[in-house]
């Protein structure tokens, strides 16, 4: 599939850095649609077919995985009412859209972020994965370590402790992996690649090859 994007996707988040205000907006969202909103809306409807090849417990459909441009601004001080970017996040079933570790990707002015991950996972879940990294080592080292998740994204991300967390022996084979409180994959590109022939083409490939790590987390936390 070609991407759906156009130069107009990008213009039109541009404006709304410029311009970010909601009656602004609102004289233009028959633009935000069809500029941004049904682009993202075609991707969303593909990646249901081919999620199915490659990560079928993973949910693609507009409520889901769609994004609202309006931003929650109940509690933060900026009042700023729209977001900058178009993104689209895409859970894995029995899970709510936050919960668990999932597909991303994201579009903005400044570029296009493509990955997925355990973002800001409960503390609970947080303990039920670093559990499961210790009773299986060395999976998840195979994982992140392997051709395909490195010549994808290259390393694991994510926010880590500066110590093996309670519980484990400091020097626990699993040591470093333990440490982590994110863990997250992904790669970034110019804003112009979403417009690219080979924008769909790289999702693909890059939700393919961090589909372990993603389906690893998930698996403890089912």
């Amino acid at each position: 599939m070609s991407s759906p994007f156009t130069v107009d996707t990008i213009r039109f988040l541009r404006a709304i850095k410029r311009n970010n205000d909601r009656e602004w907006f609102k004289a233009r969202r028959d633009q935000y649609d069809r500029a941004v909103r049904d682009p993202l809306l075609t991707v969303i409807d593909r990646l249901a077919i081919d999620f199915k090849k490659f990560a079928p417990e993973v949910v693609a459909s507009p409520k889901a995985s769609l994004y609202r441009i309006y931003r929650d601004t109940r509690f933060s001080a900026d009042k700023r009412p729209l977001k900058t970017h178009a993104a689209a996040v895409f859970p894995w079933k029995g899970m709510a859209r936050h919960q668990g570790a999932g597909f991303y990707f994201e579009i903005a002015p400044e570029g296009v972020w493509i990955g997925g991950g355990l973002y800001a996972p409960e503390t609970a879940d947080l303990v039920r994965v670093r559990e499961r990294i210790g009773a299986t080592w060395p999976d998840i080292h195979r994982i992140v370590t392997g051709r395909p998740f490195t010549r994808a994204v290259a390393t694991l991300q994510g926010e880590r402790l500066t110590r093996v967390p309670r519980g484990y022996a400091k020097d626990h084979p699993a040591a470093e992996y333990l440490k982590y409180r994110q863990f997250l994959a992904g790669r970034e590109f110019p804003a112009a690649f979403a417009t690219s022939p080979t924008f769909y083409p790289t999702l693909i490939s890059t939700f393919k090859s961090i589909e372990p790590l993603i389906r690893f987390v998930n698996e403890a936390l089912e």
